[in-house]
C-alpha cells in the first residue's frame, strides 16, 4: 500500500448500521474511529431480523454514523482517499441503502468509491489485527454463512467446505428461540451453557461420517427441538437445569463438528506447504470462547498459527469495510456510479455453490 490512505468505511449489511474511518501509513493500518450503531431493540418483538425494518433504519442512520466517524476520528471529507462501502451479501434493502449513501459522498466529494464484499471483510479482519501474511486458512462463520477459505489475496480465495444448510449462527439463532432465550441467540447460548453438563445429551455430530470439510447443521436443531419437546412431554416444562444442559450439549456439538472439519481443512491447506502456516477465525460466532478454545488446541496439534480478532472485530461492523476497501485500493479496483447492491455473492466464485442459486446467484 501506499505512504498513508485514509478510507471511509460504510457497513450496512444486516441489522447494524457502522462507518469508521482507517489509515494506512507505510503499510501499517489503525482504525481511528468506529461507530456502530445496533438495531435489536427494534426487532427484539419478531424473534429476528425484519428486512424492512432493518431497511428503514440504516437509511434513517447511516448518515448519522458517517458524520459521527468523522468527528472521532478528526477527520474532514477533503483529507480521506476513497470510500468502501459493503455491496454484497446481505438483506438487500439494508446493501442497498449503504451503497447509495456511499454513492452520494462520492459523487458531492469526487472521491473513488469501492464496493467491498462483506464477507471479504470479515476474511480479511486477520490481517487488519495481526497482519498476518498470505497465503492463509481462514473459519468464516457470520450470520448465514461458515465456510474454509484460503485465502490468497484480497480477491482470491478457495473454498474448502462449509455448511449445506444452516450455519453456525443460524442454528445458535433458532436453538435460542425455542428455548425462550433473547435475540441475538449466541451470546445467551454461550452464557447458558457455561451452567450447564455437555455430556447429558449427546446431540448429533453431522457429517463427521464423511469425508471432506462440508458442515451441516440444521439435523443439529432439529435433535434439539426433540430433547427439548421429550423433556415437556415429561414434566411438564423445562427446569433451569434442563435449559443450561440442552446449549451445553448444543455447543459441545458444534465444536467438536467445527474442530474435526478445521483439522481436514487445515491438511488440505499444510500441503500447499505456506511459509508461515496461520489460520484465523472471524464472523459473530468466533466470539464464542468455547469453540474458539476447541479451534486453538486443533491449530497447536497441526503446527499452525492460530488468530482470532478482538470481539469488536468479529462481529459486523465497518472498520473491516475501510480495511477490505484500503487493500482493493492499493490493487488498483475502482467502481463508479454502475456499482450494484448485491444479495448473494460468494467470495470463491470457481466453486458451486453450496446454499441456493437461482436468478440472484450464488449466495455462498
Amino acid at each position: 500500500m501506499g505512504t498513508s490512505l485514509t478510507i471511509l468505511g460504510i457497513e450496512s449489511s444486516c441489522d447494524d448500521t457502522a462507518a469508521a474511518v482507517l489509515r494506512v501509513e507505510d503499510g501499517l493500518p489503525s482504525i481511528l474511529s468506529s461507530v456502530v450503531h445496533g438495531q435489536a431493540e427494534l426487532h427484539e418483538a419478531y424473534g429476528g431480523v425484519v428486512p424492512e425494518i432493518a431497511a428503514r433504519a440504516h437509511a434513517e442512520k447511516l448518515d448519522i454514523c458517517v458524520k459521527k466517524a468523522l468527528t472521532q476520528a478528526n477527520v474532514t471529507l477533503s483529507a480521506l482517499d476513497a470510500v468502501a462501502v459493503t455491496a454484497g451479501p446481505g438483506l438487500i434493502g439494508g446493501v442497498l441503502s449503504g451503497v447509495m449513501c456511499a454513492k452520494g459522498i462520492t459523487v458531492a466529494t469526487g472521491l473513488p468509491l469501492i464496493g467491498v464484499n462483506h464477507l471479504a471483510g470479515h476474511a480479511l479482519t486477520p490481517r487488519l489485527t495481526d497482519l498476518i501474511a498470505y497465503p492463509y486458512l481462514m473459519l468464516l462463520v457470520s450470520g448465514g454463512h461458515c465456510q474454509f477459505l484460503i485465502v490468497h489475496g484480497c480477491e482470491e480465495f478457495t473454498r474448502l467446505g462449509g455448511t449445506i444448510d444452516d450455519a453456525p449462527g443460524e442454528a445458535f439463532d433458532k436453538t435460542a428461540r425455542l428455548l425462550g432465550l433473547p435475540q441475538p441467540g449466541g451470546p445467551h447460548v454461550e452464557q447458558e451453557a457455561k451452567q450447564g453438563d455437555p455430556t447429558r445429551f449427546r446431540f448429533p455430530r453431522p457429517l463427521l461420517d464423511r469425508p471432506g470439510c462440508d458442515m451441516s447443521f440444521s439435523g443439529l436443531k432439529t435433535a434439539l427441538l426433540r430433547a427439548r419437546d421429550t423433556l415437556i412431554a415429561a414434566q411438564g416444562g423445562l427446569t433451569r437445569r434442563d435449559r443450561a444442559d440442552l446449549c451445553a450439549g448444543f455447543q459441545a456439538a458444534v465444536a467438536d463438528v467445527l474442530a474435526e472439519k478445521t483439522r481436514r481443512a487445515l491438511g488440505v491447506y499444510l500441503a500447499e506447504a505456506p511459509p508461515m502456516p496461520m489460520f484465523a477465525v472471524a464472523g459473530g460466532v468466533a466470539a464464542n470462547s468455547a469453540i474458539r478454545a476447541s479451534l486453538e488446541t486443533v491449530c497447536a496439534a497441526e503446527g499452525a498459527g492460530f488468530v482470532a480478532p478482538p470481539l469488536a472485530l468479529c462481529t459486523d461492523n465497518a472498520a473491516m469495510i475501510a480495511y477490505a476497501g484500503a487493500e482493493l485500493f492499493a490493487a488498483g479496483h475502482r467502481d463508479d456510479l454502475t456499482l450494484a447492491a448485491r444479495p448473494r455473492w460468494p467470495l470463491d466464485r470457481s466453486s458451486p455453490a453450496l446454499i441456493g442459486g437461482g436468478k440472484k446467484g450464488a449466495k455462498a
